[in-house]
């Protein structure tokens, strides 16, 4: 399936066999550590930075609504974000994992994302449309 908004994730989500858990990483672009001239002029242009961890949950599929609602939810936390990582957890045997299961890959993932292994990973702006970094 073609994806290209997280509308889309959500369909494909929905047709996998075993019950899936979404896991969501919110992260805002910062300076790195030691950053030139050079990084500090791209990041204020908007093109530069990394983008840091600022927040993490996860959701049964049938928790889940549009993306406006998890735009809305996000904002209850009082964490500003511009791109959220999104992946899958299967369950197994027709059991959705349980949260408890998910926060073992959510510090994987959290992780991953720090030292810029994004490639499992989906990525959405504010919108909900997908992003890929080159």
């Amino acid at each position: 399936m073609d994806m290209t908004n997280y509308a889309d994730l959500l369909n494909a989500a929905r047709q996998q066999p075993e019950p899936q858990r979404l896991l969501f990483v919110f992260t805002q672009p910062e300076l790195p550590d030691g950053y030139t001239d050079a990084q500090n002029q791209d990041f204020h242009a908007g093109t530069g930075g990394v983008l840091a961890p600022r927040m993490c949950t996860d959701k049964a599929l049938d928790e889940l609504g549009d993306f406006a609602d998890l735009v809305a939810e996000s904002r209850q936390m009082g964490q500003d974000w511009k791109i959220v990582f999104i992946a899958c957890l299967a369950g197994r045997a027709g059991a959705m994992p349980s949260t408890e299961e998910a926060q073992t890959h959510l510090t994987k993932m959290v992780n991953s994302i720090q030292n810029g292994a994004i490639a499992n990973y989906l990525a959405c702006d504010k919108d909900g449309n997908l992003v890929q970094f080159s």
